[in-house]
């Protein structure tokens, strides 16, 4: 492989097609430190003629079979995950640089959630999911069976927050299924995933399972118009989500969509709201806030709001922002300028609504970077913007509640449905979870990410399910084979 397309820092910047790394032969995109403001890498986008080609490779292996047995595929996975783990310290370089993570979230969010993934998929690669449906009396008596077969090339279309995770949902979960990938990151944090596609072929895939392309908005509609892609994973917002669909439905292909979330944390009655409340913070404070899952609505019985906002104003005290490499540092930037616009937009136009600010941390005033203060706001009703709409930074809503029924309704009172939080008594919030319109509910901080667990939302959270054996799902097809019973 030509090192001529590396750049200052050792920043991958070629794409790579048909096993091979090359320049794209579009107009380059910047990619920015947010900590600095500062370019890091210039990485030339894809051409028509690029994305047609990969399309077409990844086409061309899957009907040869490339990809190989399900055991082949299992070992590569468990490979990549190990490579993963290996080049812990480079692939932290590279994320903290592009995207602003802090270094002391980032190990678990950006590094060790895909290698748990990978697993999980390396050990659905092997799952029999052959049904067997027995004897048909008829007339005539028959016997069938259901098998499942890889659907084809799968298109996937990453968000900036946490690339490598996506890359390991999308591209996993495809290969795990038989199908390969065609990725596309953002262009804002493409360099962690430009990787990634050296990392699979040292893993031992073959060389035209995982390609990588890079680009904008044109390069995504010209691999969604790609006649061979048969199915395409996104992850962004919901206007992107439904720019997808509306591009897959040309050529009736399958869509899996992970798209915004606005998720709802509740207090009951018997949570210790003095003991939660650095939890209740820092779980949505993570990458800054731009997570989707973000459990930015609190919700607090009245009778402990004064003890909760005590308690809160103690943990923003102690919430450090500033340089994510620094290992002291808990918040780090926002992706970009203008992200960082929008976010204190949401902020001054909940203040304009009535909003009050219950706690603020502070922010470096003495260098650059696209900083956020991380905000507490009160005193909206669940109807205002800011308790609606995905902000997608380190601000929280909290509100108040006189019953838990009030607490469940205002929780589903949302366009969305990715994630709920609950604290209190086990046995109260696990019967609560049932009541809750989300795909994913987390009790008393939850646990780990765990690679045999779906991830996906109701309502306007997306379509679908990634991760697990439910995310290999999404990339096969059912074929019922039937033939006369007894033959």
């Amino acid at each position: 492989m030509t090192h001529a397309s590396r750049t200052v820092g050792g920043h991958r910047v070629g794409l790579q097609i048909d096993g091979r790394e090359e320049l794209g032969g579009g107009p380059p995109i910047d990619v920015f430190d947010p900590a600095t403001e500062q370019i890091i890498a210039r990485v030339p986008t894809a051409t028509a003629e690029q994305v047609g080609r990969a399309v077409r490779s990844a086409h061309e292996a899957f009907v040869s079979g490339e990809l190989g047995s399900p055991e082949e595929r299992s070992r590569a996975l468990y490979a990549l995950a190990d490579l993963i783990e290996d080049r812990a310290d480079h692939i932290l370089e590279t994320v903290v640089a592009e995207v602003g993570s802090a270094v002391t979230t980032s190990r678990v969010n950006q590094i060790a959630i895909p290698v748990e993934l990978l697993r999980g998929f390396a050990e659905a690669a092997l799952l029999d999911r052959t049904e067997h449906l027995g004897v048909h009396p008829g007339p005539p008596p028959s016997e069938a069976k259901v098998i499942y077969r890889g659907a084809g090339v799968v298109a996937g279309i990453t968000a900036y927050n946490v690339p490598l995770m996506f890359a390991a949902a999308k591209a996993g979960a495809a290969l795990a299924a038989g199908c390969p990938t065609v990725l596309l990151p953002s262009p804002q944090a493409p360099l962690s995933i430009l990787d990634f596609a050296d990392y699979a072929l040292e893993a031992g895939f073959p060389q035209r399972a995982v390609s990588v392309l890079a680009g904008g908005i044109d390069v995504a509609q010209l691999l969604l118009a790609a006649p061979e892609v048969a199915r395409v994973s996104f992850t962004g917002s919901v206007p992107g989500g439904t720019a997808v669909m509306k591009a897959a439905a040309d050529g009736v292909r399958g869509v899996v969509l992970e798209l915004g979330g606005k998720s709802a944390n509740i207090l009951l009655p018997s949570a210790d709201v003095a003991a939660c409340a650095a939890n209740v913070h820092l779980r949505y404070m993570r990458n800054t806030g731009q997570g989707c899952a973000a459990p930015t609505r609190i919700l607090v019985h009245r009778s402990q709001y004064d003890e909760f906002l005590e308690a809160s104003s103690a943990v923003f005290a102690d919430v450090t922002v500033g340089d994510p490499k620094d290992p002291e540092t808990m918040v780090g930037p926002v992706i970009s300028a203008e992200h960082r616009q929008r976010v204190i937009g949401y902020i001054d136009g909940a203040l304009a609504d009535g909003a009050r600010v219950l706690a603020q941390a502070a922010i470096p005033t003495d260098r650059p970077g696209w900083w956020v203060a991380p905000t507490l706001l009160g005193g909206l009703p669940n109807s205002a913007r800011i308790n609606q709409e995905e902000v997608f930074g380190p601000v929280a809503t909290v509100q108040t509640y006189d019953t838990v029924d009030e607490a469940v309704a205002v929780a589903n009172d949302s366009v969305f449905g990715l994630h709920a939080s609950v604290f209190g008594d086990r046995d109260e919030a696990l019967a609560l979870a049932a009541r809750l319109n989300a795909g994913h509910v987390t009790i008393n901080g939850g646990g780990p990410v765990r690679g045999d667990a779906p991830l996906g939302g109701w309502k306007q959270s997306g379509i679908g399910r990634e991760n697990g054996d439910a995310g290999v799902r999404e990339f096969l097809e059912p074929v019922t084979v039937q033939w006369p019973a007894g033959s």
